[in-house]
């Protein structure tokens, strides 16, 4: 593959955000992998989180760089040190984040126009359609990520393009999805915010992006063909080239659970090994709800005391802003730690999920059901309990309980919105939390079928990022594509001088 990618410089343009930046740095070591060298677009603090995937990749020997641009907090109305979706005070900010993401157009232009060696392509995050003025400035061949599976993207895209959302009554009156290779129902309600009738600048959002992803030289998703084979096959029929490279959690040659995933965990790994070790095989379930999911005190508690009913191991990430005082002082006058001894760790700030997930005293995790979440467990062969919350989170729930029937659902039926969670009070009870967790730990025939699929879906997964795998055969085609566009911008050059 070496001699195939000689030359070939990719530049990577992420969005700002934990889950868009993640897979975007697992895609950089893979194609760096395949002999490419990779630029990442990054701002100085991110920069700095992200620095030990610089760091592992100069001891693989990978040619993985940062190209640094300064965010315009300043210049979108932003409190200076934003740089990211998940330092994001409140949900108001979002426009300006976007406002400023948008400015950083014309810096990279500059850094472009200086460039001795110029790109040989760019690979754009979906949220940014003005990277689509910058290919055509530099004469770039532009390919699109999508940081989401193709069944979210076949669900959103037969919606868009049907009628089925006029002839819907009211938020929670449910309609199915036509076109899709499983009948699957939705409620208004449930859909993403871009999604819903009568947001008219979202929905001209929305819209953009489509633009910005039919033109595109192909798509790239993160995601393997053996997980949604089906749903591949009907999003091919939507864009010009389709590869699946997935799941990119995986690095390549190396223990990916060993691997600092971006974020400084808040607890000593070793603690975290330690107290796993412990334990029996599949008795821990891990609770996590990534890192933009703002869930009330309120709920919190319910989740607490269902925890603490079901008298089941777990593991508990409680993200910066949600250990709110009102939930310590709870915490605290409860004794809920005393009263779960030996069986409860709480882990308050960023954990290390992967290798948490990939321990095997884990049995099960409670997710929000963030894609890169769902693949991380995927991956690790652990069957998930479902709490959908915002964007793309109802359709990953769909595919994980009712396409894949490797989760158990705790029955959400509304997002929680940013800003609003104790408006919406408390959505699930403590007793449909134990019996959520009764159901994904049981030990009886339905349990069991349910972790040989995801079991074999982990299998799966990592055949297809090795030598040979459908993602890696994926990523070699992707890359042969691009040499072929850049030859062929080079004969013309040729052509052209020759006249």
């Amino acid at each position: 593959m070496g001699s195939e990618a000689q030359e070939l410089r990719f530049l990577l343009i992420p969005l700002m955000s934990q889950s868009h930046l993640l897979p975007f740095t697992g895609m950089a070591k893979h194609l760096a992998a395949h002999g490419v060298s990779v630029t990442v677009v990054m701002t100085p603090l991110n920069a700095l989180r992200y620095k030990s995937v610089l760091d592992h990749a100069r001891t693989l020997g990978l040619a993985i760089h940062f190209l640094t641009l300064p965010f315009p907090c300043k210049e979108a109305g932003l409190p200076e040190g934003c740089e990211n979706i998940d330092s994001l005070p409140s949900s108001d900010l979002m426009t300006a984040f976007f406002d400023a993401s948008n400015m950083l157009q014309g810096p990279l232009e500059k850094r472009l126009e200086a460039m001795e060696d110029k790109p040989s392509c760019i690979v754009t995050d979906i949220c940014f359609p003005w990277t689509t003025d910058v290919a055509l400035k530099f004469g770039l061949p532009r390919i699109v990520f999508h940081t989401i599976s193709c069944f979210t993207l076949l669900c959103s895209h037969s919606i868009s393009r049907s009628d089925v959302m006029g002839r819907v009554k009211g938020d929670d009156e449910p309609f199915v999805v036509p076109g899709l290779p499983d009948k699957i129902e939705f409620t208004k309600a449930q859909l993403p915010q871009m999604m819903k009738d009568g947001l008219d600048d979202l929905e001209d959002l929305l819209d953009t992006f489509k633009a910005a992803e039919l033109t595109a030289d192909g798509v790239l998703v993160n995601s393997f063909e053996k997980l949604e084979k089906n749903y591949v096959k009907c999003y091919q029929k939507v864009v010009k080239k389709l590869w699946c490279i997935g799941p990119l959690s995986l690095s390549p040659g190396v223990d990916s659970a060993k691997l600092d995933r971006g974020n400084k965990p808040s607890i000593d790994p070793n603690r975290c090994l330690d107290w796993l070790d412990s334990r029996d095989p599949k008795s821990v379930l891990y609770v996590c709800f990534g890192s933009l999911c703002h869930v009330s005190a309120s709920q919190l508690v319910e989740l607490a005391l269902g925890l603490e009913a079901s008298r089941c191991c777990f593991m508990w990430v409680i993200r910066k802003g949600d250990h709110s005082q009102e939930l310590e002082k709870w915490l605290s006058e409860y004794g809920f730690e005393e009263r779960t001894p030996g069986r409860g760790l709480i882990i308050r700030g960023w954990a290390p999920q992967v290798m948490i997930l990939s321990h095997p005293s884990v049995g099960g995790f409670m997710t929000h059901c963030g894609w890169n979440s769902t693949l991380e467990a995927v991956t690790a062969g652990v069957p998930m309990i479902t709490w959908p919350m915002f964007a793309e989170q109802f359709y990953n729930e769909k595919q994980i309980v009712q396409v894949l029937r490797i989760g158990v659902s705790l029955g959400v039926r509304r997002p929680a919105e940013w800003g609003e969670e104790e408006k919406g009070g408390v959505m699930v009870s403590r007793e449909a939390v134990q019996h959520a967790i009764g159901r994904l730990m049981d030990e009886g025939e339905e349990g069991a079928e349910r972790r040989l699929r995801v079991k074999e879906l982990g299998e799966a997964a990592r055949r297809a990022v090795e030598e040979g795998g459908s993602s890696y055969l994926n990523m070699s085609l992707m890359i042969h594509y691009v040499r072929k566009m850049q030859n062929r911008k080079r004969s013309m050059t040729r052509l052209m001088r020759h006249y």
